[in-house]
């Protein structure tokens, strides 16, 4: 057990102190317990691992018994009662859900329609216009407040019986921002239907968007989702793969950037690659992306120092299991894993804190080890991460090759501070000076 346990509350002043990072508090923890540790989060009992040989062991040989997510109150009141797939425990229907994202929503085919949609406007089949930009805005604004309460540790979950408190008021707000992201998924739902009906059964010709694709499977009988309303299964997916998908992209690319401004060298190798491999008479095709061996390698660095997720989702072992030659863990533990601190092992890695993209070029995703896993491992990993990495590599490249990126003050540094909560949002906002790169015909104005 790590020290610094208080009575009753355990380690949970870990993850609820002001401005804390946990994952840099844990880290440091490693430091001084070793690899693996046990925490007490009020009531419950947590392992952290810190180290990529145990999560190897983890999630290669005891995969299946830590497969389930704990019951918790965010993942009730913001993921539909854990119908949302990303939250649900393990079992048919969490089965049956991610055979379908995988095989429907995110195939290959998919992912090539879907690659410039964003909230609140083809995502969901909408149009442009002010009506729309206003709503994706509050969408965006509800989506970065789902984030912020899925990654809080609430009094009801480490007390049980003092959870009609609610100090904070935090289940409050998350009812309302549920409440809030639902009635913008009805809308939709509704709009889909209406377009649906006019076009008749078929649901019409064309690409079709996730809502749609799940409206149409829902209507058939190819998938089996066990005891659930249809409605919430297609609301809930959508929010789980548009908040994911829109808000991972978001936090990457302003990291990305962020890295760039201060690490010059690696931003005018970054401009040189774009300039041999695409020129500067037309703008960044798809099919250019495989290419950019070096911007890749910049997006693959960027999620190496800053994952989207410093801390693995909890993970719940559901029987006894010992890891690392004798590390007993008993059944109902929950499992948090330091995805930051694995990438940022000094065994693993050279100069592990430095900005150096370099590392990855000529290593493919399949060679890159178990020191690397930016989107999780094992079969609750990320289903969505070829989608994400996919999303940044375009956004950034399109971006960089449009644009002249420069620090805002010839002598300021961008402020790499971090911010607590699920997602690792930069503290501060990203301030950049931008100047076109191409001729004025390039961009279609």
């Amino acid at each position: 057990m790590a020290g610094g346990r208080r009575p009753i509350i355990g380690h949970l002043g870990l993850f609820t102190a002001h401005n804390s990072l946990p994952h840099v508090t844990l880290g440091a923890l490693a430091d001084k317990h070793g690899p693996i540790f046990t925490i007490q989060l009020g009531i419950h009992r947590a392992v952290v691992v810190n180290s990529w040989e145990l999560a190897k062991e983890l999630y290669s040989d005891h995969d299946l018994i830590i497969s389930t997510r704990p019951n918790l109150t965010a993942t009730r009141l913001l993921g539909y009662d854990m119908v949302m797939f990303g939250f649900a425990p393990h079992g048919g229907y969490w089965r049956e859900m991610r055979k379908f994202v995988i095989l429907e929503l995110l195939s290959h085919r998919k992912i090539e329609l879907l690659r410039d949609m964003v909230v609140g406007k083809r995502l969901f089949g909408r149009g442009g216009g002010g009506v729309e930009e206003e709503e994706a805005r509050r969408c965006s604004e509800a989506i970065r407040g789902l984030f912020h309460y899925l990654g809080m540790f609430v009094l009801r979950d480490a007390l049980p019986f003092l959870g009609w408190m609610d100090v904070g008021g935090h289940e409050k707000a998350m009812k309302r921002i549920a409440e809030e992201l639902d009635g913008f998924l009805d809308g939709w739902l509704e709009e889909h239907r209406r377009k649906r009906g006019a076009a008749g059964d078929g649901g019409g010709e064309g690409e079709q968007d996730f809502m749609g694709v799940m409206l149409a499977v829902l209507d058939g009988a190819k998938f089996e989702f066990e005891g659930h309303d249809p409605d919430v299964i297609n609301k809930s997916a959508c929010l789980n793969l548009i908040a994911r998908g829109t808000d991972t992209t978001t936090v990457t690319l302003t990291w990305a950037i962020s890295l760039l401004l201060n690490n010059n060298d690696v931003l005018l190798k970054a401009y040189q690659e774009l300039d041999k491999q695409v020129g500067t008479q037309r703008p960044v095709n798809e099919s250019d992306i495989p290419n950019l061996t070096y911007l890749q390698a910049i997006v693959k660095e960027t999620l190496r120092l800053y994952p989207a997720a410093p801390l693995s989702g909890p993970r719940e072992f559901t029987s006894d299991c010992v890891v690392g030659g004798g590390y007993h863990i008993p059944k109902g533990t929950q499992l948090i894993t330091n995805i930051w601190k694995i990438q940022t092992d000094p065994r693993a890695w050279t100069e592990p804190l430095e900005f150096r993209p370099e590392r990855f070029l000529g290593r493919t995703g399949g060679g890159l080890g178990s020191e690397y896993m930016p989107f999780g491992s094992g079969r609750r990993s990320c289903p969505g991460m070829a989608f994400g990495i996919h999303m940044v590599n375009s956004v950034l490249a399109s971006f960089l090759h449009a644009f002249e990126i420069r620090r805002v003050g010839d002598d300021a540094v961008v402020d790499m501070t971090e911010s607590p909560g699920l997602t690792n949002m930069k503290a501060t906002p990203l301030e950049v000076l931008v100047s076109p790169r191409l001729p004025l015909e390039v961009y279609g104005g």
